[in-house]
């Protein structure tokens, strides 16, 4: 969808956070009478604070990436961050790994070579590609800062979570000069499907399923969206990959999906 909306990247971040944190504010206030619960917990409001600036922080690489590198491409990047959450799982939050998770990284690493270096070789944008990769580190603190965050949940750390990354990008827009109403209002209907069904819906879903599920949980199901993405950027951008990037595709979604699907069933046993 953001291929379709003529303005900058950081515009168009501005404005998909501001009406979706609009919106999922309102929804809060309704059906919580406007009692926030996140003050009586400073610690866990200020991970969903650094969570959601974070998030801010990677959505700007993101968009950015998208306008130097492609929707594909720069998609394949960033979901490599799942892959640095998993890898550092067992620090952070006590989930064993496997020497297949350990394989299934390296085979991760090996695809992002083959991307990245196909890429550069066919003179795609180094700015591009680095800001890909910042869009994945920030993925990865997005989710550790969220799951930190036990005793902040459901809409109302969705809600907290949104306007902090609102915030951020607010901040980085100012610097760059205000924004442009005029171009806004030329795609309205496509900010406003962007910022109420992608992220204020969206961001509700996935952050409340964060705080439920292991880790490498939702690092396979975030893997859903690559895959969407690469086919929908064949099918309406008319972006296509190179032999050799698309078998680099396959080796990041194919092996984070191996890494992490053996990891759950170890868990699973160690559990039981």
């Amino acid at each position: 969808m953001a291929g379709y909306i003529s303005l900058n990247s950081y515009e168009i971040v501005f404005w998909r956070t501001l009406i979706g944190g609009v919106f999922l504010l309102l929804i809060f206030l309704v059906i919580s009478k406007g009692r926030f619960s996140c003050f009586r917990h400073p610690k866990h409001l200020l991970f969903v604070v650094c969570s959601g600036t974070a998030m801010g922080i990677g959505w700007i690489c993101l968009y950015e990436a998208y306008a130097q590198i492609g929707v594909s491409l720069a998609s394949l990047l960033y979901y490599c961050g799942p892959v640095f959450v998993m890898a550092l799982s067992p620090l952070l939050f006590r989930e064993k790994n496997t020497a297949i998770g350990i394989f299934g990284f390296v085979l991760v690493l090996c695809g992002m070579i083959l991307v990245n270096g196909v890429a550069l070789g066919s003179g795609f944008s180094l700015f591009g590609i680095l800001c890909g990769i910042g869009s994945a580190a920030a993925y990865a603190v997005m989710v550790i800062f969220n799951k930190k965050a036990t005793d902040i949940t459901g809409l109302e750390n969705s809600t907290v979570q949104l306007l902090s990354s609102f915030l951020t990008v607010a901040v980085f827009t100012l610097f760059r000069g205000f924004p442009d109403l005029s171009g806004a209002l030329q795609n309205w209907y496509l900010l406003l499907l962007l910022g109420i069904v992608n992220t204020g819906a969206g961001c509700f879903l996935y952050f409340s399923a964060i705080q439920k599920l292991p880790a490498a949980t939702v690092s396979v199901c975030g893997y859903l969206e690559p895959l969407s993405a690469l086919f929908f950027a064949a099918v309406f951008l008319r972006e296509h990959l190179s032999a050799l990037q698309y078998l680099g595709a396959a080796c990041i979604i194919g092996g984070a999906v191996l890494a992490e699907l053996f990891t759950l069933k170890k868990n699973r046993r160690s559990s039981g």
